[in-house]
């Protein structure tokens, strides 16, 4: 028989592995979300932005490096980006980087700067982009879910160590409502991404 006073260290172990759980879950599906976004960010609505060359690296002394590394990069208007390196001797290079990437769009290396001139998008390309989404929005849910399933896991590995069961109910319910509020979540950012590209 457990006395008063281990039942009470007992209760807060137990309480601490909810939270642990609750936590981990959490923190699990917020990088999901934020995976997400920077991938909906890189898909390309026809409006200029400088993320369309995120995740480019391109060779400075030896190393492969990011490009935002070594030059600024901005958007002057809706049709175009403008490439500016922080030395000149880089812009063949960066050039070849971008035609390399195959990103859809042609570099102007002018011997100050690279514009590029963002194509405006045909009707055939939002739809393929419009499904990349589609396809992008459904992998991240069924990475939610998988962390929904790693949690319920370790809510019924509390229960069969003897955490009473309205508690493990509770923790289950509590991981439900977690997994429907980030889903939720990215079926509005999905949505949100879809009309900016439909949108002409």
């Amino acid at each position: 028989m457990i006395d008063n006073n281990n039942l009470e260290t007992y209760k807060e172990i137990t309480m601490e592995e909810i939270k642990k759980c609750m936590e981990q879950a959490q923190t699990g599906m917020e990088s999901v979300i934020s995976f997400f976004d920077k991938e909906l960010q890189k898909v390309r609505a026809g409006k200029a932005s400088p993320q369309m060359l995120e995740g480019l690296k391109v060779e400075y002394y030896g190393n492969l490096t990011p490009i935002e590394q070594v030059a600024n990069i901005n958007t002057p208007d809706a049709r175009q980006i403008v490439v500016q390196p922080w030395e000149r001797n880089m812009l063949p290079v960066i050039e070849k980087a971008i035609l390399v990437a195959n990103l859809g769009f042609t570099p102007q290396n002018n011997g100050e700067f690279i514009r590029i001139i963002v194509p405006t998008m045909t009707e055939e390309r939002r739809k393929e982009l419009v499904k990349k989404v589609k396809q992008d929005t459904e992998q991240n849910k069924v990475s939610i879910r998988n962390i929904r399933r790693t949690a319920n896991e370790t809510a019924r590995k509390l229960k069969d160590s003897g955490t009473p069961e309205d508690e493990v109910k509770k923790l289950e319910n509590d991981i439900q409502k977690l997994t429907d509020d980030f889903i939720a979540k990215i079926d509005k950012m999905s949505e949100a991404k879809e009309k900016e590209i439909m949108t002409v």
